[in-house]
């Protein structure tokens, strides 16, 4: 099945690549967005990444070097206010390896009125052989210059390209979607059918090429590196919020 996934996956990023890319008006590169928080709420239903409070994804991951790691992601009842006046949701992003944490990061994401889910920014906290080290990676939507982005556009389409982060030379990360409906996806938590698929690009690093693939109800499924780097990481478990 892993085998057969990446054939067609490597077969859509050339297609895609061919493609006129569209962008419904979600911002693509540095330019920065006006964003009003009265159009915002912490309810966040979009269907391909529903984050109500009390939501879990469990993952098991591999890294660039054969790494294996899990990833546990919470969605928490704890807001935070950005810089930009916006009310976002913290969800605790938790790396461990062999039971030490390697990186636990809060992101901060709210929806749109049209249903967009954007990305506000993070705290990282990065830790070697069970303690603190540092908190690089960390960024605020408003802050020295660092843009909102889109985690998940509400309305998918072929070709349809946005930012889904921006902190010049630290953060710059975007996203296209390929496929929306098409694929099937088989991960330790199941099989998936009519699965949305979106290729991530990093411009300061142009040979970092991710699939991701999106089941309606749950989110998130499984990533894959298409660089030649290797890494992958699959949805072992999930289990709803309220």
């Amino acid at each position: 099945m892993w085998k057969r996934l990446f054939s067609i996956a490597t077969v859509a990023v050339a297609l895609a690549g061919c493609g006129n890319d569209s962008s419904q008006g979600l911002p693509q590169g540095s330019e920065p967005v006006s964003l009003d928080p009265a159009d915002f709420t912490l309810e966040i239903d979009n269907p391909y990444w529903p984050m109500s409070p009390g939501s879990e994804w469990v993952y098991t991951e591999t890294d660039s070097k054969g790494t294996k790691e899990k990833v546990v992601v919470t969605v928490t009842e704890e807001t935070k206010r950005i810089a930009n006046g916006i009310e976002a949701r913290v969800i605790r992003d938790v790396v461990s390896e062999n039971g030490k944490p390697v990186e636990i990061t809060d992101d901060w994401y709210a929806q749109d009125k049209e249903g967009n889910i954007w990305y506000l920014g993070e705290a990282v906290a990065n830790y070697e052989d069970g303690k603190l080290v540092d908190r690089a990676g960390s960024f605020e939507a408003g802050v020295d210059g660092a843009q909102a982005g889109i985690a998940m556009p509400a309305n998918p389409e072929p070709g349809l390209s946005y930012r889904q982060e921006y902190y010049k030379g630290e953060a710059e990360d975007r996203a296209v979607v390929i496929t929306v409906g098409e694929e099937q996806v088989e991960v330790p938590f199941g099989h998936f059918t009519g699965v949305l698929m979106t290729r991530d690009l990093v411009p300061t690093e142009p040979k970092v090429q991710e699939l991701k693939f999106y089941a309606r109800g749950v989110g998130p499924l499984l990533s894959i590196h298409t660089d030649g780097a290797g890494g992958r990481a699959a949805l072992v478990s999930h289990r709803p919020g309220k």
